[in-house]
């Protein structure tokens, strides 16, 4: 039986600009179950970003609750969010946001450096598994100027990956990359979802993204306008497959 990992419960986000107050999030509800794969659309002004700032536990809702793995965001503080953040999020960025100098491994490395309960030796054989579950077991001595864009988003989620978050956030995740190689990411997350029962939840403004995972939530105007599961999940993969041979994988 699945468990709800995320909750979202009549939740406003208002922000005061001067003498105005912008309504950003007018009362959004939803859930996510543990290993589902949900996608979050909407254009510019659809309060996609706010959305993505609570569900990352950088921001707090003005009204109403999120509840994640079963805490109440609302009520904690800054550190704890903080340690929240670090415990149970695995962020991925369109950006990457890889340290330039510092090699594949060391990147991966990184969230666990705050988390005191590991040491080094746990820390370096946690960052090689996350590396080879992205398939990029031949590149722990790289440095991102070493890598293809679609290998330096792979060194990206293996950091996600190396806490063992109960949710990975990715947020426009394959905005920087081409087609191939954005499919090629989400043939990633696929299997992740699939093989290892990871919950992912991916903000996108590509359709063709979204048709990737098992459901759709379509933000506009400060609302959720639909919430639809997906009846014809596309494998990225099998797209993949259809493509002429590329060398960058």
């Amino acid at each position: 039986m699945s468990k709800t990992i995320l909750e979202i419960r009549e939740l406003k986000r208002e922000f005061t600009m001067g003498a105005e107050t912008v309504r950003a999030l007018k009362g959004i509800s939803f859930t996510v179950q543990t290993g589902e794969f949900v996608t979050i659309m909407g254009s510019s002004g659809s309060g996609k970003t706010t959305l993505l700032n609570i569900l990352g536990c950088l921001d707090k809702p003005t009204i109403g609750d999120y509840l994640l793995d079963g805490v109440d965001v609302k009520k904690l503080s800054r550190d704890e969010l903080a340690q929240l953040r670090n415990h149970k999020i695995g962020f991925v960025f369109q950006a990457y946001n890889l340290l330039p100098r510092t090699t594949a491994l060391e990147n991966v490395e990184l969230p666990l450096l705050y988390n005191k309960e590991v040491s080094s030796e746990e820390r370096r054989k946690r960052a090689i598994n996350a590396l080879e579950a992205v398939k990029l077991a031949d590149r722990h001595d790289h440095t991102p100027s070493q890598l293809s864009g679609g290998q330096q988003q792979r060194v990206a989620i293996a950091r996600a990956l190396v806490n063992e978050p109960v949710m990975i956030l990715a947020d426009e995740a394959t905005g920087n990359l081409d087609s191939r190689t954005s499919y090629e990411i989400m043939a990633l997350m696929q299997e992740l979802n699939k093989t290892q029962g990871k919950t992912i939840v991916f903000v996108t403004h590509e359709p063709d993204i979204a048709s990737f995972s098992h459901r759709t939530i379509l933000l506009r105007d400060g609302i959720i306008q639909k919430d639809t599961p997906n009846e014809n999940i596309r494998s990225a993969r099998e797209v993949l497959d259809g493509l002429p041979v590329s060398d960058d994988y």
